[in-house]
């Protein structure tokens, strides 16, 4: 969990601490409550407003519908929790993968962007005229449950071909595994790519393939100044994105919408830094 507080000036607090094991909603409610005390304790100005970025989906009452990372979540009252914490305050959440699209356009100086999150799932944001689509309490974007294959393999999510299911971290590795006839790791996946191996090579074009045929799919919606690609996975490997953009420029239509793909330019904590440009938002 990342906290941070920002004022007028240029005084810039943070901290940083992990979720304990999990015995409760309520022992994770008094974590997080000390966390944001002891970031606060002695700053002299009230809180004006709070942005948080949740890791899960959440409904438009507020409650956690799933939060893979902690499924004990699930029916939980977030929005009222949350009032709870800082009474009298404006609070704003959003899916953190949507904060982390409003990070990246307010970054890239754009008004219209869509990003994609590639790590262990796959998540993502549409930013339209500097506000998140969908907007606030309508849900969240969730692009990797995009079904890009009928016939893929089965998601998390019980379905089939979710492009979370073909072209995740996780994913990758598994198709990896199965040219090499064992396990691989990230760093064994990383260092073949890098030696021109054709096994690593295969099981990576496959998710950018995927990755392609959505962002394609998205620029024909809602015709964005640009697609940033980011997340650890992403990141991490060898001119991820440029593969991406080869596939991306063979599915273009004539006289389709341009797609944009770039480097997503913030790293891990850029849906903090969304959440923080969240609670500054007029409600």
């Amino acid at each position: 969990m990342a906290l941070k507080v920002t004022g007028q000036g240029a005084a810039v607090h943070e901290s940083v601490f992990r979720w304990p094991v999990f015995e409760g909603t309520r022992q994770d409610l008094s974590t997080f409550a000390e966390g944001v005390r002891e970031l606060c304790d002695g700053l002299t100005n009230d809180i004006e407003a709070v942005g948080v970025a949740v890791p899960a989906t959440v409904d438009r009452s507020g409650t956690v519908v799933t939060w893979p990372g902690r499924p004990g979540w699930a029916g939980f009252d977030l929005a009222g929790s949350l009032g709870g914490l800082f009474p009298g305050i404006p609070v704003r959440y959003a899916d953190d993968g949507d904060l982390a699209a409003l990070a990246e356009a307010h970054e890239a100086g754009v008004r219209d962007l869509v990003h994609l999150g590639v790590g262990t799932g796959i998540g993502g944001g549409i930013v339209l005229d500097g506000r998140l689509c969908p907007g606030s309490g309508r849900g969240s974007c969730e692009a990797g449950h995009m079904i890009v294959d009928r016939a893929g393999p089965e998601c998390d999510c019980g379905r089939h071909g979710c492009l979370q299911a073909v072209a995740s971290g996780p994913a990758t590795l598994r198709r990896a595994a199965a040219l090499c006839g064992r396990d691989v790791s990230f760093t064994e996946l990383r260092a073949a790519l890098v030696h021109g191996r054709p096994w690593a090579a295969d099981a990576l074009e496959e998710s950018c393939a995927a990755l392609a045929a959505a962002a394609v799919s998205l620029a024909e919606l809602v015709h964005p100044d640009r697609i940033t690609i980011g997340g650890g996975f992403a990141a991490g490997l060898p001119d991820f994105v440029e593969r991406v953009r080869r596939h991306a420029q063979r599915l273009v239509r004539p006289g389709g919408a341009p797609v944009v793909l770039a480097d997503a330019a913030l790293g891990g904590l850029s849906s903090l830094q969304g959440a923080v440009l969240l609670a500054r938002e007029p409600v």
